[in-house]
């Protein structure tokens, strides 16, 4: 099987933790050379300093907020100038939480820009380079919800099932071109995101945290919330030479969790 990276460059976004990070780390022990793509400077100069080094890589960073497109694109294009680009990993956290009803249509907007209207801008911005070299993976980390939405968090399942049928979309543009665009829906996750969720749930309720990280792990028949590593793997398998036929297709890494097929 065909897992080699070498001399392939990967732009992985809300990579200085959780999902993103662990990414950049597989994806860099697979070979490749990785742009890491968050809003910390600070965060970004430590986060490059855990990615492989071992074959030579070359690892940069941009800094670049989401929740200013117009910006992201900007910079994007000047740090593009004479690259080549064959991986895309879009990865944002998800909105907060909150019963759809209740959202203010600000909410849904601001959640738009930064989950599609970005993920747009990027791809955009590499589709061309990708078709260049004959080889391209995008892959939207999203969530489980676009195949059975999640409670209370109704501008969240709204804005990713967006981002799941504009990324089926994509793949039907560009399977011709060796490009293809697959969504990775991890459940429960051990990072930063899952860590508010469970702090805002245990406010609401009157559980501790304890109990309701308890209530999320028996959710999936694994008993466990996922690590991080098990989601990144499922996106460097996707985004590797082996995946080439894999397109326009939904991963849950959930344990199981999702009742649906």
């Amino acid at each position: 099987m065909n897992l080699d990276l070498t001399n392939k460059t990967a732009i992985v976004c809300g990579s200085t933790q959780g999902i993103g990070l662990a990414s950049a780390k597989e994806l860099s022990e697979m070979g490749a050379n990785c742009v890491l793509v968050a809003r910390n400077e600070e965060k970004l100069k430590n986060a490059i300093k855990e990615l492989d080094l071992s074959q030579n890589q070359n690892h940069q960073y941009l800094v670049a907020d989401f929740t200013q497109p117009e910006e992201l694109k900007f910079k994007l294009e000047s740090f593009l100038v004479g690259k080549s680009v064959e991986i895309l990993i879009n990865n944002t956290g998800g909105p907060a939480g909150g019963p759809a009803n209740a959202a203010d249509t600000s909410e849904y907007l601001a959640a738009f820009n930064m989950h599609l209207i970005c993920n747009h801008i990027l791809a955009q911005a590499v589709i061309p380079l990708m078709k260049t070299s004959g080889y391209g993976r995008i892959i939207n980390v999203i969530s489980t919800s676009v195949k059975q939405p999640l409670p209370n968090l109704g501008v969240s399942n709204t804005i990713r099932g967006a981002v799941a049928n504009w990324s089926k979309t994509l793949a039907n543009e560009l399977g011709q071109f060796n490009i293809t665009v697959n969504n990775v829906l991890p459940g429960a996750t051990d990072t930063v995101r899952l860590s508010s969720i469970i702090e805002n749930k245990a406010s609401k309720t009157g559980q501790t945290k304890e109990e309701v990280r308890a209530t999320m792990a028996a959710a999936s028949p694994m008993g466990r919330v996922a690590r991080p590593e098990e989601v990144a793997n499922a996106i460097a398998f996707l985004a590797s030479p082996a995946a080439s036929y894999i397109n326009g297709i939904n991963v849950p890494v959930d344990g199981g969790r999702t009742k649906s097929l």
